[in-house]
């Protein structure tokens, strides 16, 4: 993705809202209550824990049984904070841009096992620490953004240009969707290539 202005066509922004209603309709209410709870806690503590990573964890349905699990296990729980301390500091620094907001954030994980490579699970830690900012990353709705004609590449620094190209979609969007939350732009672009449904959430009258 480049800072170029994006130039999404009429049809897409009606697949992208179609998309958003179909997951709402779909998914059940309560499902992003783990990710909730995560959220109250890191409110009050300004940083994220062990604990609070194993269920970010499950919520993603990111698998537990790989090196870097142990790795962070045996890290003491007040580093671990210390390095999601940082990260939640920047993702709600509003002197930041989004954009930069997520940069830096995910710079401040970078360090912490699990969170070297790959963007699925500290986006869900980022989320978490700024719901009102941060959107959740994954390989489906980085599909959702090429199918709105929205290049990202697998570079270093993809999440924050995610991020980038979401808050450009929430600049440029029509109404309702310029009223979305940067989560409900994600919701959407992961729904729009997940099962596939796309074309018939178009076509189909009442959805």
């Amino acid at each position: 993705m480049t800072d170029q202005p994006l130039a999404v066509v009429p049809d897409r922004w009606q697949r992208l809202a179609a998309a958003h209603q179909a997951y709402t309709e779909t998914v059940s209410p309560y499902y992003d209550e783990t990710l909730q709870e995560v959220t109250r806690r890191a409110c009050t503590s300004g940083s994220i824990g062990k604990a609070d990573i194993g269920a970010l964890l499950m919520w993603k349905r990111l698998r537990a049984d790989t090196p870097w699990v142990s790795e962070l296990m045996a890290l003491a729980d007040a580093d671990v904070r210390r390095a999601t301390a940082a990260a939640t500091a920047a993702a709600r620094d509003t002197s930041l841009s989004r954009r930069s907001a997520a940069q830096a954030g995910r710079a401040a994980l970078a360090s912490l096992p699990g969170f070297r490579t790959g963007d699925a699970l500290a986006s869900a830690v980022l989320t978490a620490a700024a719901p009102d900012r941060m959107a959740v990353y994954d390989r489906r709705a980085h599909d959702g953004l090429h199918a709105l004609g929205i290049p990202l590449s697998h570079a270093p620094g993809r999440y924050s240009r995610y991020i980038g190209a979401i808050d450009q979609l929430l600049t440029t969007a029509p109404d309702p969707i310029r009223h979305w939350t940067a989560r409900d732009i994600d919701t959407a672009l992961y729904w729009m290539t997940a099962y596939q449904h796309s074309t018939n959430l178009i076509d189909t009258p009442g959805t």
